[in-house]
């Protein structure tokens, strides 16, 4: 076995290795560095022998590494007493391996990663290096920050956690649905990076995106009867789906209406839309809502056949249920598609006299777009050269300046012939709206 067979295996085991030396230890930091000690050896030792059972492998020997560095600390010689006696009688390893337990112990640690006490980076970044098994290179690459910023923020988040005592327990039943906001959150944010960056050349991130989706796919197998954890995975699976399109070769945003739609994952549009189905049995919350209005997108023949009433319609009760601006400013898109884009112009304006997401390029993106269709063109290029300005993607950015040349052409022509143009495509909606600044979905694709 190689460093990929390594690799494989560990990426699909890591949670269960790590959840069950954390509840042996009760330190998920001491949890993470033996089972990345396990990992080291193997990488030495599988090529040369492999092992039947490489998760028990793996398993056993990080147990073996926890137990050494508790034999080093003199303060917890009563604890590492008593994990060496479950190791000699193996009566501890049996119940690691127990399938009900190890699911309770992967579902403990997604909470404890995602523990209020974190700030919301460390939360992200604990959860991708002790749930998805992703190292602090990945990690970085990934939100393009620097290697010792993501190992600083780890090594933090573990110190907090140990400084506050953070149990490795589920919460209590009274507790479990708040808290669960706050995992469904993480791995919102996860996939939001992944669907459109936040910076950098590339419009997707397919790579965290996906281990976002496999994440949420775990808490939905181990919580299934939390609605908002199906609407969650429908919202990732329907967006996702998209993915195949979203870029020409080149990786060039295509803008929604120039999308082959025949190009549309069809197996995620009905993973998607089965998720959904899961989550509207017990009513739909900002998650659920969020994927009804992308399997409208998903089940649409075009941009123009798209039933953009439901839309509007759906982004009014998500106002209601998670009010945000970027709900505002995604309704006001749906309402250009619906009505024309002066009642959508006099929703965007109102949010720029009340002083809404500040330094965000999406609000001068979609006034711009509206002034475009309204043949404002001078204004518009104001806005859409103010949008790319404010934005930190290359690939969005090279699109806001592209449709600023464009109407800069119309303007002239305009003054040439007095006709004016509609040829800016339909926005798919700008983002799917979250719990404030971080949205999913790109403003153009």
């Amino acid at each position: 076995m190689g460093t990929a067979d390594v690799e494989a295996v560990w990426r699909a085991e890591s949670a269960r290795i790590v959840a069950a030396l954390t509840r042996f230890t009760g330190d998920v930091g001491l949890a993470e560095d033996a089972a990345q000690e396990a990992v080291a050896e193997a990488l030495l030792s599988w090529p040369r022998a492999s092992p039947a059972n490489p998760a028990g492998w793996l398993m056993a020997t990080a147990r073996r590494r926890a137990i050494d560095t508790i034999r080093r600390r003199s303060a917890l010689r009563e604890r590492y007493a008593l994990l060496a006696v479950d190791a000699a009688t193996g009566e501890g390893l049996d119940e690691a391996v127990d399938p009900d337990r190890i699911d309770d112990d992967t579902l403990a640690l997604m909470f404890v990663s995602c523990h209020p006490v974190l700030s919301p980076e460390a939360r992200v970044a604990l959860t991708l290096r002790v749930v998805g098994g992703l190292s602090s290179e990945e990690i970085a690459r990934a939100f393009l920050v620097p290697v010792p910023t993501v190992q600083a923020r780890i090594t933090r988040a573990k110190k907090t956690i140990a400084a506050a005592g953070v149990p490795f327990e589920l919460p209590p039943a009274s507790e479990r649905r708040a808290r669960l906001n706050g995992v469904l959150h993480v791995l919102y944010l996860i996939f939001t990076e992944g669907s459109t960056a936040t910076s950098g050349d590339r419009l997707l991130r397919p790579d965290v995106a996906y281990e976002a989706i496999r994440l949420t796919r775990t808490l939905a197998t181990l919580q299934p009867d939390e609605p908002e954890v199906h609407g969650l995975l429908a919202l990732c699976e329907l967006t996702a789906a998209r993915f195949p399109a979203r870029t020409a070769p080149d990786g060039t945003p295509v803008l929604l209406e120039e999308q082959d739609r025949r190009r549309w994952d069809a197996s995620a549009i009905r993973r998607g839309l089965a998720a959904l189905a899961q989550a509207s049995s017990g009513g739909l919350g900002r998650y659920g809502l969020q994927a009804a209005i992308a399997a409208a997108h998903a089940s649409a023949p075009s941009v123009q056949a798209t039933d953009w009433d439901s839309i509007v319609l759906l982004y009014d009760a998500l106002g209601r249920v998670a009010p945000s601006p970027v709900v505002d400013l995604n309704r006001a898109v749906a309402v250009a598609m619906a009505s024309g884009p002066a009642p959508a112009l006099a929703i965007v304006d109102e949010l720029v006299a009340a002083g809404r997401l500040p330094g965000s390029h999406l609000l001068p993106t979609v006034r711009g777009e509206l002034l475009t269709r309204l043949g404002r063109h001078p204004e518009a290029r104001a806005e859409l050269e103010a949008a790319a300005r404010l934005c930190a993607n290359q690939r969005e950015r090279a699109v806001l300046l592209r449709k600023a040349a464009l109407t800069a052409m119309l303007t002239v022509e305009n003054i040439v012939t007095g006709s004016a143009h509609d040829s800016i495509a339909a926005p798919e909606g700008v983002r799917a709206a979250g719990d404030g600044d971080r949205p999913a979905q790109a403003p153009l694709v």
